[in-house]
């Protein structure tokens, strides 16, 4: 490991420093230093808890949900499977598994960057001078010129970039960074995937629902214009009413359309969820079924743990340590490149039948030397801005986190005031059902006519699509708060480096 001191003039961009930096660092090369700054996991400042975690743990749900599955606890096994083909099918993970197999192969080559290479190279040649030429008239004029001419060669050749600074260790620190983020976008990818398709899903039971409720109040209004009308032929009503009946009607009759427009719209992105082509599953999904209620968070973790577990903030982090390792590699320009060749080989202007003899062998060693001695105002600009890139990564990763936490909270506050909603649409729904039971039997005593009836139905149908809203979006909210904090997968038994590398 370099010492203060010498960390130093490594960083210092001063060509006069460069020479008495070579003499240091080539003491310090055996313990296998680089140049450029070490890279240190940033520290995050979160608090201890979130906000609205205690307003999570007052929820009284029985069943609960582990993080890794969390789906499975809706309890809707046409969810599950869903959901199960989604992460089985979906083209978004198929893009990011492209994506994770080309980190792969830039990391490989950045691994064979640090050894050395070989090729073989072979060549024969068969050559006719022309004597029109000034080299074919001078060799004209000696005795014994042949025109015609053959050459054959064969030759292994090697040659290894030493690295002496670190450039490419450096170089291949970025792609292993930059690997583990891919590995992690996949995994974010995979979360998000499980999050829409269960979202989308708990969205077209919400429809079906409130469609239902719909359908159920433009009959309702039937009855009433039909009353009403009745009523006005007879002398006993007027026609404004049977005009506002008309129009009432004719408003709830026009929300089934728009209601049913939503819920195509939301079976054709289950079904490119699903990978599939729009309509693939809508028979399954015909038929109406309940909301699935929300479980309970088995354990919200704190903020700190959160960061450890959401894959998009290990994809932020990585980055920030590819940017890091990338200074080193523009710093490592500073100095000189090593580099040994070497090549065994046979070559003959005889025929190819002398090509192996003792006669024809060759040999060549190499040590090659590059060095940016006058670039340094270049160097010094991809270094400037290497310093740049590492710094973005740096303020991208603190606000991904910000942002993080953010999503949290908001999700937190969401479940636990929809489900107040919920609570209080519930209990105005026993007050409208109550108040429609009284009407009736008013009705039926003669106290009241069939009008008061048909108008206490209609705003008990009211109320409960209000909750059939509320209730789609209780479980979204529950939805969205486990991919908050990083549900989905085993974030601790993982054996991806992506997670080991923030311990």
């Amino acid at each position: 490991m370099m010492d203060s001191r010498t960390r130093v003039l490594l960083d210092v961009p001063s060509p006069w420093s460069a020479a008495f930096s070579v003499f240091l660092l080539s003491v310090s090369v055996l313990a296998g230093c680089a140049v450029g700054p070490e890279y240190q996991s940033p520290d995050i400042s979160v608090t201890s808890r979130f906000l609205g975690q205690d307003g999570i743990a007052r929820r009284e749900i029985q069943s609960k949900a582990e993080l890794q599955t969390w789906w499975a606890a809706f309890d809707d096994p046409m969810l599950t499977r869903f959901v199960a083909l989604a992460l089985d099918q979906n083209l978004d993970m198929a893009l990011a598994a492209a994506r994770v197999a080309q980190a792969r192969a830039s990391l490989r080559l950045a691994d064979a960057a640090l050894l050395p290479s070989a090729n073989v190279g072979a060549q024969a040649a068969k050559t006719y001078q022309s004597l029109e030429t000034p080299l074919g008239r001078v060799l004209n004029s000696t005795p014994g010129f042949d025109r015609s001419g053959s050459y054959y060669e064969a030759n292994l050749g090697a040659s290894w970039e030493i690295d002496v600074f670190g450039g490419l260790r450096r170089g291949q620190e970025a792609a292993r960074a930059e690997y583990g983020a891919s590995e992690a976008g996949a995994v974010a990818t995979r979360l998000a995937v499980a999050a829409q398709t269960a979202d989308v899903y708990v969205t077209v039971r919400g429809l079906q629902a409130r469609i239902a409720i719909a359908k159920q109040q433009a009959e309702t209004r039937r009855q009433l214009l039909s009353t009403v009308t009745l009523q006005y032929e007879k002398g006993i009503a007027a026609e404004l009413q049977v005009r506002q009946a008309e129009g009432s009607l004719a408003q709830v009759e026009a929300q089934v359309p728009v209601l049913e427009a939503a819920l195509d719209a939301a079976m054709n992105a289950l079904d490119v969820l699903l990978g599939a082509q729009p309509g693939t599953y809508r028979g399954e999904l015909s038929s109406a079924a309940p909301v699935p209620v929300a479980p309970d968070l088995a354990d919200t973790g704190t903020p700190a743990e959160m960061i450890r577990r959401r894959p998009d903030l290990i994809v932020a982090e990585r980055r920030l340590a590819a940017a890091n390792a990338r200074i080193g590699v523009a710093i490592s320009e500073y100095y000189p490149k090593f580099s040994l060749g070497a090549l065994l080989g046979s070559a003959t202007s005889i025929s190819s039948g002398n090509l192996f003899t003792s006669g024809a062998n060759q040999a060549q060693g190499v040590l090659g030397l590059r060095w940016r001695l006058f670039d340094f105002g270049r160097v010094d600009a991809q270094i400037a801005a290497a310093r740049g890139r590492e710094a973005e990564a740096l303020a991208a990763y603190r606000l991904a986190v910000l942002r993080a936490t953010e999503e949290v909270e908001n999700s937190f506050s969401a479940l636990v005031k929809r489900e107040t909603q919920v609570g209080i649409l519930t209990r105005g729904e026993s007050a409208r059902a109550r108040a429609r039971d009284n009407s009736l039997a008013a009705y039926k005593g003669g106290v009241v006519s069939l009008i008061e009836v048909l108008n206490a139905d209609g705003s008990l149908l009211q109320v409960r699509d209000e909750k059939a809203q509320a209730q789609t979006e209780v479980a979204r909210a529950a939805i969205s708060s486990f991919r908050a904090l990083g549900g989905g997968w085993d974030a601790r038994n993982a054996g991806s480096k992506t997670y080991s590398a923030l311990q």
